[in-house]
């Protein structure tokens, strides 16, 4: 059974994945595990690689949902991106880091894209 948090999660990735979609992404998997972390959608967009966090909130009590993408989440996305490259021989390809912000207040959803949204970080 799922809380009320990983309901909130789950839809707001299937929020992500359509706006991404509409915005000319091409979904390649969501969802990505590995022993280094955790991807919620990786996606291209023309010749880039994109890692996409998605992050929802249903109010802005503790502010905007993109500041929960802390220093020490983007570490951990930065070394499962790392994984995913090194595991599908591409680790030279052009990629990068993008949060998707979604603020779900009732039926209307607030959706923010920061392309570039942080860089590589190590631990």
């Amino acid at each position: 059974m799922t809380n009320r948090k990983q309901e909130i999660g789950k839809k707001g990735e299937s929020v992500a994945v359509r706006y991404l979609k509409k915005q000319g992404y091409k979904i390649i998997e969501q969802n990505f595990r590995s022993k280094a972390g955790e991807i919620d959608i990786i996606a291209r967009e023309k010749k880039t690689l994109v890692f996409v966090e998605v992050k929802t909130r249903s109010s802005r009590t503790f502010g905007s949902p993109k500041w929960a993408v802390t220093p020490k989440k983007q570490r951990a996305i930065s070394m499962a991106a790392l994984y995913y490259l090194k595991m599908t021989s591409q680790i030279d390809a052009n990629a990068r880091f993008d949060v998707v912000s979604i603020l779900a207040q009732g039926k209307e959803n607030q959706i923010e894209l920061v392309r570039n949204a942080f860089d590589l970080a190590y631990p």
